[in-house]
Order: structure tokens, then sequence, then C-alpha cells
């Protein structure tokens, strides 16, 4: 597997624009509730027009916002869905059993504006936690976005579920299957409480393939574990976190099933979508002014190799040092020592990109930390480890930690 931050295109898969409503049958629309943020939209409804087969996955942390457990609920009674509600500022999260009504009243106006059932739609909500959703403001938004649902809304959707990101994130790809066009597209947000196991983060991705219940779980599963599962931005792991796929089967070709021949070139290209929002997504971590990719090579097990890319991408140190420029590789051996893995710290090197700067668990001979400063100043580099101990691999994406990020945490909910 590339790694996670290789922005190469994959052979066969044609990158298009529209994001979220790229493959065919899907519209998205937007709303202004006033939810949080003044003078934009904050709430996006995506839609097929026809019944999806849908998948998810969802938040490991314990304590779960009421849209996770709403959507967790009517994926496993039914593996179809029609609609997905989204809002954003306010993450109906730890807010009791109202929560949870206002998660259903929110899915049964949505029903009613589009004539649907309630388990047809899914909600997503992301901002603040404790504070109960306003639903006098969000309830007379949903038939006002329903009133702007269009094939081009897919932009105006990425925007609306925005928080602290300052840009939206899309992709989309586009490839022949049974001879058939096929178009995968999607959307996230998110810029802080990001690490792996999912985390502020919502995605939704979309496709005209027919694929079968079962294996449209599987590849949403893989495509996950290969992207958002190797990013992280601050170590939190949120709430509300939450990836969907939906799958309507308006492309036209055969059922798609992991006996398949097209199937390794269907999930190739959900995991291309999926890795390319992810990449969107550490690329705008909050306060952010450096893009980089921990490599971890020669590990005794993946699960070792796991260990100290997390213990790596995680460290406030580490990440301090990266935002002010400091080829303080110190404290990458220190990471590497505390992760849990288990490795002779005489024989591990660390390259910043291609210039060696340990070597035998000591400073390279030769290498200069002018050098080695110069990279750090780079906005996009490269940590390569290798711990001498196996041939175990892992690599994940995160980014620096800047002054602003204290800025914007220190004063989110006020």
């Amino acid at each position: 597997m590339p790694l996670i931050s290789d922005t190469r295109p994959c052979p066969g898969l044609q990158p298009v624009p529209g994001g979220v409503t790229a493959a065919q049958g899907f519209k998205a629309g937007t709303a202004q509730a006033g939810i949080k943020y003044p003078n934009r939209d904050d709430v996006a409804l995506l839609v097929s027009s026809v019944p999806a087969v849908a998948a998810g996955v969802f938040t490991t942390n314990l304590v779960q916002a009421a849209p996770v457990r709403w959507c967790r609920e009517q994926l496993r009674r039914s593996s179809r869905a029609q609609a997905i509600l989204i809002n954003s500022g306010n993450a109906n999260a730890c807010t009791g059993p109202r929560g949870l009504a206002d998660a259903k009243r929110a899915a049964q106006a949505v029903a009613r504006t589009l004539r649907l059932r309630p388990e047809q739609v899914l909600i997503c909500s992301t901002g603040t936690i404790g504070i109960p959703l306003p639903m006098d403001r969000l309830l007379p938004a949903i038939p006002r976005a329903a009133q702007t649902l269009s094939p081009e809304g897919g932009p105006t959707a990425a925007r609306a579920i925005m928080t602290t990101d300052t840009r939206p994130k899309e992709s989309a790809v586009r490839f022949s299957l049974d001879g058939t066009t096929v178009t995968i597209g999607g959307m996230a947000k998110g810029a802080g409480m990001i690490d792996p196991h999912m985390a502020t983060l919502l995605v939704f991705m979309t496709t005209d393939a027919a694929v079968a219940p079962r294996a449209l779980r599987s590849a949403l599963r893989r495509a996950v574990e290969a992207s958002f599962n190797r990013i992280s931005v601050d170590g939190d792991r949120s709430t509300n976190d939450t990836a969907l796929l939906l799958a309507n089967g308006l492309a036209g070709h055969r059922l798609l099933s992991e006996q398949h021949p097209g199937w390794s070139l269907f999930t190739q290209a959900l995991t291309a979508v999926a890795r390319d929002l992810a990449r969107q997504v550490v690329a705008d971590g909050e306060g952010a002014t450096r893009l980089v990719t921990v490599e971890v090579q020669g590990a005794r097990t993946e699960c070792e190799a796991i260990l100290a890319a997390r213990a790596v991408a995680r460290s406030l140190l580490v990440k301090t040092a990266w935002y002010g420029g400091d080829p303080n590789w110190g404290r990458i051996l220190c990471a590497l020592g505390y992760s849990g893995a288990r490795f002779d710290p005489d024989r591990v090197q660390i390259r910043f990109d291609d210039c060696l700067a340990v070597r035998q668990g000591r400073r390279a001979p030769g290498i200069s930390l002018e050098t080695l400063a110069r990279i750090f100043k780079q906005p996009t580099f490269r940590v390569s480890i290798h711990l001498g101990a196996g041939r175990a691999a892992y690599d994940m994406l995160t980014c620096d930690c800047s002054v602003d990020y204290v800025k914007i945490n220190g004063a989110y909910m006020t």
C-alpha cells in the first residue's frame, strides 16, 4: 500500500468534480439555521433518488453522541437508507434522553419533508458538546434545505458541515466496471479532535455502484482503516465520529460482492477517495503549518509498528518542535522508547526526507543541525524510522502543533 501522503493518481481512476453528489442519483441542499455560526449555512441534506445500501463506521469513544446512537440503531435494523441530515455548530452529545429524542424528531422532520420513513434517514451532528440542539431553529431549516436539493449541491454541502475547518474537503473518482461508468464521491469535515479509530470527523461517501450490504460494510471498514485510522491532529478521539457510505446501484452493472472480478478495483477507488479526504483533514488541522508523514519500518510486528508511529504522531513535544522548525530528533527517539514497541535503541535509524539524521541510535556523522532545520521548516516533509527489529511497517499522516491550536481550543465553547 502506498504512503497515505501519496497524492499520485491511481491507474484506472479519473478524478472528477462534484464531491458527494458526483455519483448518479445523489443531491444535496443546505440552509442556515443559525445554530452557532452566523451568516453561513449550517445544515446540509444529502439524498439519494432511490433507497441505497448503507454502511457506517463510528467512534470508538465510550461516550457517544445521540446521532451516533441513532445511526447505529438504524443500520443495525436495516442496510438501507435514503437521506442524511447533518448540522454543524452543535454535537448533540452528552445531552441525555432529550438528545436522542431530538435526533429522532429531526429524522421524522426529514421523512415528512421527503416522504420517506424515519428509519430511512440518518442523522449526524458536529460542534459543541453538552448543549441541547436548538430544535426551534433546526426543524424549520430542514424544508428550506430540501428546497435547494441539487445534483450540483455537493460543494455547498461540504461548506455547510464545517466547524473550525478553514476549507471544505471533497473528492470523487470515476472508473469503468463491467463496461459501465461508476463514480464514488465524498466529503468530510474535521480539523481538531482527530486521532486514529476516528475522531471529530464526519465523512460521507456515495456511489452509484450496486453493492451487496455485507460487501459494502467490508469495503468501508477497509477504506477507513487505510485512511481515517491513519491520521492524527491532536490525539483526541471524539464523541461524534461517523463515516457513512451509500450505494444506490444506479450505474446499472451486476451486483458487486467480494467474489466479483471488479471488486478489487471498487475497493481501490473507495480507498483512494477516503485517503484523499483524510489527507485534506490533516492538512487543515487546527492551526497546522506542517504536514508530516511518519513512516515506521523494521518493526517486529505490525502492532508494534502502529504503536511506534502513533507515539511519534501524537507527541506534543515532537509536534511543537516541528512547528518551531527545531530539528530535535531526540524527542522522536524518546517517543519511540515509550511507545510499547520492542527494539534495540542502538539499531534505530531516522531520516528526514532523504537526509539521514540518526544512525545506530545516535546523531549521524556529518549531519548539521542547519540542514535538518531547513527540512523542518518545509510545509511538508517525511520522517522515516527504521527500528531494526523486523520487517513490519506502518505509516501515518499528522501535523505540527502551533500557537493557533491553543487559541482555537482555548475559546471553542465561549
